[in-house]
């Protein structure tokens, strides 16, 4: 999960990403409209995740950039 940017409220938006060796995520998902929607991350980086609860349920979430394959 990536967060939405300018949303004046917490949103997060699922996205597909590629384990990494290192405990790092590359994602791989496109956002097919950037100008609506800004991710906090985008396609191509990679980040460390970590854990938080959605309606009960655990997911991992974008958190921190450690570099950029775009």
């Amino acid at each position: 999960m990536v967060p939405l940017l300018d949303e004046g409220v917490e949103v997060w938006r699922p996205v597909h990403a590629e384990v990494l060796p290192g405990a790092r995520y590359r994602i791989v998902t496109k956002n097919d409209d950037p100008e609506d929607e800004r991710w906090g991350f985008t396609t191509g980086q990679l980040v460390q995740c970590e854990e938080r609860v959605f309606d009960g349920k655990r997911r991992l979430v974008a958190a921190l950039l450690v570099g950029d394959t775009g």
